[in-house]
């Protein structure tokens, strides 16, 4: 074979003679020309995908600048246990559950939590990070990004099961406390045993917020006259007792007025807004606490 036969490709449609590695040059370029057409006329999200997985690969993600790795001090034992610390690896939108997750699938078996739904919605995964009450599933890891450690551990105000595991019996002791003395009248019912609430009315009004508690226990993790005074029936008890008040089945608001009026109850709060502040809902408990106080005060007159 001649050189020029190994060199040279015929051409049949142009009847020319060119170079076989021009040739090729030409070729890669309009196809790179025809996919940069292709992904404009259909969105170009294949596209994007690639530029994704790209700046991944060079640490361009803006999700994942911070930090790669999270220095994390968990929660071990009892009340007289003691903090562990761990390594967990950054991921993208990682929330604190996902770290707690990690450590216990994958560092350490042992480590007790609780965790449910993981969207935002029971309230069972709340527990104190950094010193401040919330819901894990719904807090970012990334926010911690600026601090030398992220510390875990159970919410405050409980006793103290195991790990992050708190025993919430005496929370919901106060809760049935709250409502002690309710008394739904029953022909208020219709004949199917159902009473109309009109959703316009005063009453009703007043507590469109405060139905809304879960109780997940960050408001009573959150309330500095809990820790002072364990008698104290709480935030969550309290609110509930001002939707009781407020429910115009009930003939027997008196009763409520009096409980709520006890030494462990509305006028215990000194209005710090510890638990409005804290409130994963966004509810207002100081502010049920406040409309029991103004309800006392006119059942004296």
């Amino acid at each position: 074979m001649s050189l020029i036969s190994m060199t040279h490709h015929f051409d049949p449609l142009c009847l020319n003679v060119r170079p076989l590695k021009y040739q090729i040059e030409i070729s890669l370029h309009l196809t790179s020309k025809i996919l940069h057409v292709l992904c404009g006329l259909y969105g170009s999200t294949q596209c994007k995908i690639q530029r994704r997985i790209v700046q991944q690969s060079q640490h361009h993600d803006p999700v994942l600048m911070g930090r790669q790795i999270f220095a994390v001090d968990i929660w071990r034992g009892d009340k007289s246990g003691s903090f562990s610390s761990y390594e967990v690896p950054h991921t993208a939108r990682q929330t604190i559950l996902d770290v707690v997750t990690y450590v216990q699938r994958e560092l350490d078996s042992t480590l007790a939590y609780r965790f449910s739904c993981r969207v935002g919605m029971c309230g069972t995964c709340a527990m104190t990070v950094n010193g401040k009450p919330r819901w894990t599933c719904r807090t970012q890891a990334a926010v911690f990004d600026g601090e030398r450690r992220i510390t875990i551990e159970p919410l405050r105000n409980f006793p103290i099961i195991k790990d992050l595991v708190v025993n919430m019996d005496e929370f919901f002791r106060k809760w049935d406390a709250a409502s002690d003395g309710s008394n739904f009248d029953s022909a208020a019912a219709d004949a199917n045993g159902f009473a109309k609430v009109r959703p316009d009315s005063g009453k009703r009004r007043a507590v469109d917020q405060a139905i809304e508690c879960i109780g997940c226990g960050v408001c009573y993790a959150a309330c500095d006259i809990v820790k002072w005074n364990a008698d104290y029936l709480g935030p969550a008890a309290l609110n509930r007792t001002w939707t009781l008040i407020n429910d115009e089945r009930n003939s027997n608001r008196n009763d409520l007025v009096g409980n709520a009026a006890k030494a462990s109850g509305c006028l215990s709060c000194h209005t710090t807004r510890s638990c409005t502040r804290y409130c994963p809902k966004e509810l207002d408990p100081s502010g049920s606490i406040a409309g029991l106080k103004q309800q006392l005060f006119r059942s004296l007159f």
